[in-house]
């Protein structure tokens, strides 16, 4: 297994950062790496690249114990950390360059164009690092963390602060890589987790809630309840509302539009039909939202 993450703890003072955090990744997967800012996910993902030990617990990368060995960690890691710590005054090629040194590689040059061909840096190589838009420059923290050829790549929110036409490349970016490598992503964009993602892990205050496929996370407890928006010709008594049979909570969105949760997985909308033609109310427009993982992530994460 690329990636074994068992029974982790990580101490700040009193405060448990990480509480028991187990899972793994295959290998050839990508994993989204969920949680509120605090929770979690930037702490774990620096004891998996070996930047600071874990309290309790063990990880290892392809079969290597990460406290034991942890040089031989990196060597099979890539890692691109939230703040993409660059180096301003250097051009790009330079960079990557410097870097490749670090890992010792034998024809450089040779790795340099491939990195360069890799992320669409070519008409910005000969460019310095501060010149560059954000999103060039996060190409080259993406460049610098595949420059060893890395076995498990980790990302660290790869997309922050970019306009869409940005994400949109880094994205179909990280997609290529994934198809190759174990990738570990951890962003707040959910509709990027939904697109290049094959599970989903959940953290909230230092523990998992959640650890599956997309598919699966929807079937957890709460997620089984529908909810329906509907707009009336008029106002209505929210008290009325919620005497429709399988009708739970009642809130109201914006002029008579309505949305209606129900009490269990049960469809509603007959029953809103009904309750509208008792009362001779007609129905503008009705139509049940689907649950997508934002609001599967606000309901785990309150």
């Amino acid at each position: 297994m690329p990636v074994e993450v068992k029974n982790v703890v990580k101490k700040y003072g009193s405060q448990r950062a990480l509480d028991d955090v187990s899972f793994d990744i295959a290998e050839g997967q990508v994993l989204g790496f969920l949680g509120p800012n605090g929770a979690g996910k930037t702490t774990m993902m620096r004891i998996i690249t070996g930047i600071i030990p874990a309290d309790e617990g063990s990880v290892s990368v392809n079969g290597v114990d990460v406290m034991e060995d942890s040089i031989r960690v990196r060597e099979k890691t890539g890692y691109l950390p939230e703040n993409n710590p660059l180096y301003p005054d250097m051009y790009v090629k330079e960079y990557l360059r410097f870097v490749a040194g670090m890992y010792r590689m034998g024809d450089r040059s040779r790795r340099v164009k491939e990195l360069i061909d890799m992320t669409g840096l070519g008409n910005e190589q000969n460019k310095k690092i501060g010149a560059l838009s954000k999103g060039y420059r996060q190409r080259v923290g993406l460049a610098q963390a595949l420059a060893n050829d890395p076995e498990v790549l980790i990302l660290d929110e790869p997309t922050g602060g970019l306009d869409p036409n940005q994400i949109v490349e880094i994205r179909s970016l990280i997609a290529e890589t994934g198809r190759e490598k174990t990738v570990m992503l951890s962003t707040h964009i959910m509709q990027e987790v939904e697109a290049i993602c094959d599970r989903i892990i959940i953290i909230k205050e230092g523990r998992i809630v959640a650890n599956d496929t997309r598919e699966n996370i929807s079937a957890l407890s709460g997620m089984k309840k529908q909810s329906v928006m509907v707009e009336f010709d008029r106002d209505v008594n929210p008290d009325d509302l919620n005497r429709i049979p399988g009708a739970g909570k009642a809130v109201k969105a914006e002029g008579n539009r309505w949305m209606i949760e129900s009490v269990d997985d049960k469809d509603i909308r007959a029953g809103i039909f009904d309750f509208a033609v008792r009362n001779g109310i007609t129905v503008l427009s009705l139509q049940r939202e689907e649950k997508n993982l934002e609001s599967i992530f606000r309901e785990l994460t309150g």
